[in-house]
């Protein structure tokens, strides 16, 4: 019996490319990663990867757009509906929860060592920006909560990086304890 395949459209293709190239870049980052491991990820060839990207960086760039949308996509369906605290600390346990994962995390984490270059730089600069002023205009904080909603959310971050989210050791116990009280302040 022969075999039927479905045949993706061109937007489904560069999405399942956009999702290869986040797994591959955030485990080794923009200069250690390939086209070709991309290509061989997502299983096309190489030539169509740059058909449809035109460079490995704007591969990147596009990467890291999908990733600060689908932040964004998350704080707006966690916040619908809410204001204020109630928006933070709603959108703050979403974030939690996403921070299982780790492609996510770490392909955030790339795109902030990848700012040495000055166009993605840009990208990072305007999707980040894209996030505070939702949270600000969702909860109408003043920039002080601001900063500290953001800066937990970076501390967070990094304790996912270092394995620490399970807890164990007192220093680690610390900063969570701190984390998830900040959430509810």
């Amino acid at each position: 019996m022969a075999q039927t395949t479905t045949r993706l459209t061109a937007s489904e293709r560069r999405e399942e490319i956009l999702t290869a190239a986040m797994i591959e870049f955030a485990e080794h980052g923009l200069k250690g990663t390939s086209t070709e491991d991309i290509a061989t990820r997502a299983g096309i060839s190489q030539p169509y990867l740059f058909r449809l990207f035109g460079t490995k960086k704007e591969l990147y760039k596009a990467t890291v757009v999908r990733c600060f949308r689908q932040t964004l996509d998350m704080m707006v369906t966690a916040s619908a509906g809410l204001r204020g605290e109630e928006a933070l600390e709603a959108i703050g346990k979403a974030y939690m929860e996403r921070l299982s994962d780790s492609t996510f995390l770490r392909a955030q984490m790339q795109s902030y060592a990848a700012c040495e270059d000055a166009d993605i730089c840009e990208v990072v600069r305007r999707g980040y920006g894209e996030l505070v002023e939702y949270a600000k205009r969702v909860s109408d904080a003043d920039p002080e909560r601001i900063a500290g909603f953001f800066g937990r959310g970076m501390l967070l971050n990094v304790l996912v990086a270092m394995k620490a989210m399970d807890g164990g050791e007192p220093w680690i116990e610390t900063l969570l304890e701190g984390c998830q009280k900040g959430l509810s302040r």
